[in-house]
């Protein structure tokens, strides 16, 4: 007879569900990709580095990262049929609906979807590596009205992204603020994407597949969709001299302030100082002390009020608000980082696979016999 514990974690807070060796994400200790501190990664290495060290479990050598780079850049391009759909998506589409549909297209046009070899899967993950900031670009300009801008091969991964949305590379300050960005995205262990993305593969399944149930998660606003409502939130204030009021009415009001707390970092995200250094130099670049300054007045408030301390997405929002995207598509570039956390866990959820099957404990009604309504 099945019997149900009564040790129930709701939402899984706590458990161990299974072993990873891609990134160390404890309350204490380093956090680590591969066992690499991450301001070591940040420090030494591009993004690039970072996404080969997560798919392939070590860093590349000038060679191996050559041919990586080369292949990433040759599948850039998408075809004439994904642009169409994007195309007829309505303007009123989020974007992270677009980049969800078109992924799953990528699937369907690969008639290679369904092969879960290693190789196999390496080989499609670098393909949404390479793609998916196409997507998003094309997405981007499409709801703008804009004709798309293909992608250049010479660019580095940063640089084309900049090129495709706004036809110009900008200055290194912002390049290496959205490296750092990148790089502190691309993966946190079994998060609730990650997780989605694990459960999806444990059914065999194909990566493309888990891949939109991934996205499908991050879009969410108590995952990776909190980043971009950090911005509408600091748009919302306005200037630092409403933000005390501000704070004691959403307080008062029991209303969500974006950016704080995380169920793992609960005396504070080890990233948050790490991007705060760049996003400080992009704010004197582009003229938006104003909102550092609420950032940093905002986290002392919360600190001292609710013990809550910042996390990544915090410091994000406004970083890709201070390059120039508009709100909406910070959660986007989020993907564009994790679809190499999340293809690695594909793989790694593969290697000895056991499908994840939880079990509910039933609190309905009791069994019962059926009686129709107003049968005699």
């Amino acid at each position: 007879m099945l019997t149900m514990s009564s040790d129930k974690r709701k939402g899984l807070a706590g458990v161990v569900v299974d072993e990873t060796a891609i990134t160390r994400a404890a309350e204490t200790g380093p956090l680590t990709y591969r066992g690499y501190e991450i301001q070591d990664l940040v420090k030494h290495c591009s993004f690039k580095d970072v996404a080969y060290l997560i798919l392939y479990g070590e860093l590349p050598t000038p060679a191996q990262l050559r041919r990586f780079q080369t292949k990433e850049r040759d599948y850039r391009d998408i075809s004439p049929e994904l642009i169409a759909l994007i195309r007829q998506f309505p303007a009123s589409t989020d974007p992270m609906a677009r980049l969800r549909t078109a992924v799953s297209y990528l699937g369907l046009e690969d008639p290679e979807a369904n092969d879960n070899r290693r190789e196999a899967n390496l080989e499609k993950a670098i393909k949404m590596l390479a793609r998916m900031p196409t997507i998003v670009a094309t997405g981007y300009r499409c709801h703008k009205g804009l004709e798309p801008i293909p992608p250049r091969r010479d660019l580095s991964f940063a640089e084309n992204f900049f090129h495709m949305c706004f036809g110009e590379v900008p200055e290194k300050t912002v390049l290496r603020c959205l490296n750092t960005s990148l790089i502190l995205y691309a993966d946190l262990g079994f998060g609730p994407s990650t997780f989605a993305a694990r459960v999806v593969a444990s059914s065999l399944s194909d990566i493309y597949s888990a891949i939109t149930a991934a996205i499908g998660s991050l879009k969410g606003p108590l995952h990776g969709g909190a980043n971009a409502d950090v911005m509408r939130m600091l748009l919302e204030i306005g200037e630092p001299e409403r933000l005390a009021n501000w704070v004691e009415a959403a307080l008062a009001n029991k209303k969500t302030i974006f950016g704080f707390g995380h169920r793992v970092f609960k005396r504070g995200d080890p990233r948050v100082s790490i991007l705060y250094t760049e996003v400080q130099k992009l704010a004197r670049l582009r003229d938006g002390e104003k909102w550092t300054t609420m950032q940093e007045q905002l986290a002392d408030i919360m600190r001292e009020r609710k013990n809550l301390y910042p996390n990544l997405d915090y410091v994000a929002g406004l970083a890709y608000y201070l390059m120039g995207f508009g709100v909406e598509m910070a959660t986007p570039i989020f993907a564009l980082s994790r679809v190499t956390g999340w293809s690695a866990h594909v793989m790694e959820q593969l290697t000895a696979n056991k499908l994840i099957r939880p079990i509910g404990s039933y609190v309905g009604p009791a069994q019962r016999s059926v009686v129709k309504p107003g049968a005699a």
